[in-house]
């Protein structure tokens, strides 16, 4: 049963429900060890954290914010902001010295809690050029503070302020205070465009927004959730809160690279991810396919059609499985697609909330044919993450974004621009008044920049409408359907269309170093450098023909045509990749315009 309340008593409602069940698993900065706190002992460090605000001078809608990867202190921090009215910012972990500058003092941020090394080192620097900033509170107690800085101190030292609760009737005065209408968070939007807005989330739209999805999505006080995205993503942000509300227990991922190792480790039944995610799983799956004996080959291929017969065929479409199907599926369940659940550490998997990106069709229909839920959906910070989702009590369609959540009203406007109003849509951008007019049209509804249409009741995106590229043949591309086309390759890891006023479309494409190297070992093929193995001829050879294979069903026009193969990835270090790693074009184009000039050379 859902609790609904206000996000500021969230965690104390859920002690007084669950009490010493666990509420958080977490690993300490640098340990290895996974541990648990309740929920009674999580709703005490909230009260804490609420009391030491207080010592510290905060008043209601005044600010603070973290920059920190996911870890426990996080959401510690973010409820104890809540009950007395502090608005948290939530800065991405890998932001730079020049975006963090920014945001504190764009928000006049007076408290910032910072979580490594490199976090604190970066918010050392920039605390001269920020006014507003008052103190720099470290999580990681292995931090060296540098002995030059009297405004540092560790969050243990923070937390000792609150200790004994020495203002908890004037807390619970605060709870009583709290509305709808206060600011809850403010979320910088790392900007494709370079440049970064702060959106406006109200207690408002995230109580709109857990009542909607706490309909329509199935996590239980039973599921133990995992954080794959940082919490500064609305998506991670949204979907974890509503868990919490469930009273489901949280997994605490802090460094995404280990993501697969963590899950092998804890068993999570949910998990909210990027298409990413699932398209690595994929190639890892088809690798392992494509090098097995044939009658190993043969048993898989024949288990993954029965599981898409019935979890797509069928299930999908809101059909009856048929009994003979269903025995069948049952014993290759048990048998095959379970042991490659297993290799992910999904012993009882729930759902998998999948959003952020285009989503291949042939990637979402296989892992639900491997017995996997997988929730598609749509939406943006501005509406405080879900627009649309797969309700899979009602059918849904492969390639959809899903039905609408209740509340939403979508309007499909010009250029089949997809247009949003209701309840979890924000009010607007935080001291941005120019570009608020421009966002929301006459009737108020909200510009989101993506064309997409609805049939049947599910809505379907087409593309962002910046991104569309018109070459100079007047022909429209839509550079991130090709994009992911590619990207479910295992010899691509990263990729970027080129085509706007352009003859033809081209592409940069960062393979997969180790693969690559490893086929150009197999295959004879000399390299003393990634530059050399990126121009060599066999090596082109073969990825044009795999990109023909890849992009076959794409007219003519929209094929790639050219493409060079680059000997470094695309970075957020250089500016190429926002925090939620995706293209900043603009960027990427400047960088490589020797390159890119060199493909359309006659």
């Amino acid at each position: 049963m859902q609790t609904k309340c206000h996000l500021s008593v969230l965690i104390h409602e859920q002690a007084k429900k669950y009490g010493s069940k666990p509420a958080l698993t977490f690993r300490s900065f640098g340990s290895l060890k996974w541990k648990s706190v309740s929920w009674n002992q999580f709703s005490m460090r909230v009260k804490q954290v609420s009391n030491a605000l207080l010592n510290v001078g905060m008043k209601p809608q005044e600010k603070i914010a973290v920059f920190a990867q996911n870890c426990i202190q996080y959401l510690y921090t973010d409820f104890g902001a809540y009950g007395v009215r502090v608005i948290s910012i939530p800065f991405y972990a890998t932001s730079s010295e020049q975006q963090i500058q920014f945001m504190i003092n764009d928000g006049a941020v007076r408290f910032l809690f910072v979580g490594e090394q490199e976090q604190y080192d970066k918010a050392h620097r920039i605390f001269p050029l920020c006014p507003t900033l008052e103190r720099i509170i470290v999580f990681d107690s292995s931090v060296r503070i540098s002995t030059h800085d009297p405004y540092a101190l560790y969050y243990e030292d923070f937390l000792k302020l609150g200790e004994g609760l020495p203002r908890q009737s004037e807390v619970e005065e605060l709870w009583k205070q709290a509305n709808e209408e206060d600011l809850c968070n403010i979320l910088y939007t790392s900007g494709t465009t370079g440049d970064s807005k702060g959106v406006m989330l109200t207690y408002g739209q995230y109580h709109a927004a857990m009542e909607a999805n706490g309909k329509c999505v199935p996590v239980t006080k039973n599921d133990r959730v995992i954080n794959f995205l940082p919490l500064t993503h609305i998506f991670e942000r949204g979907w974890s809160y509503l868990a919490l509300t469930k009273g489901a227990q949280l997994i605490v991922n802090t460094y995404p690279k280990e993501i697969q190792d963590s899950m092998r480790e804890t068993h999570p039944t949910c998990m909210s991810s990027v298409p990413r995610f699932w398209e690595k799983v994929y190639v890892g799956v088809k690798e392992k396919i494509d090098s097995a004996s044939p009658v190993q080959r043969k048993l898989f291929l024949h288990a993954l059609s029965v599981g898409k017969k019935r979890n797509v065929d069928y299930l999908a479409h809101g059909k009856r499985v048929p009994l003979p199907l269903e025995l069948e599926y049952k014993v290759i369940n048990n048998t095959i697609l379970s042991l490659v659940r297993k290799q992910l550490g999904l012993i009882n998997p729930n759902i998998f909330p999948t959003a952020g990106a285009y989503v291949s069709p042939e990637v979402e229909e296989f892992v639900h044919s491997i017995g996997l839920k997988m929730v598609v959906g749509y939406g943006l910070t501005e509406s405080l993450a879900t627009v649309s989702c797969d309700h899979l009590d009602e059918g849904y369609t492969i390639g959809s974004v899903g039905r609408p959540i209740e509340g939403i009203e979508i309007k499909i406007g010009e250029n089949d621009e997809i247009l949003l109003k209701g309840p979890t849509i924000t009010k607007g951008y935080y001291k941005r008044d120019t570009t608020n007019a421009a966002a929301f049209d006459k009737d108020g509804f909200f510009h989101t920049g993506d064309a997409g249409y609805l049939h049947n009741g599910e809505l379907f995106l087409k593309e962002r409408i910046k991104d569309l590229f018109k070459t100079s043949n007047g022909k429209y591309i839509a550079p991130q359907m090709v994009e992911g086309l590619l990207l479910v390759d295992k010899f691509v890891e990263q990729v970027a269309v080129i085509a706007d006023q352009r003859k033809f479309v081209s592409a940069l494409i960062v393979p997969d170093y180790n693969i690559l190297e490893e086929w150009a070992r197999e295959n004879n093929i000399p390299f003393a450098t990634r530059e050399e193995l990126c121009s060599n001829k066999k090596v082109n050879e073969m990825m044009a023909e795999r990109i023909e294979t890849l992009t076959q069903a794409l007219a003519s026009y929209e094929k790639i045509k050219r493409f060079t193969l680059l000997a470094h990835h695309l970075s957020m270090e250089k500016g190429e990749l926002t925090n939620t790693l995706k293209l900043r074009r603009p960027v990427v184009y400047k960088n490589y315009k020797d390159v890119i000039d060199k493909m359309y050379e006659e």
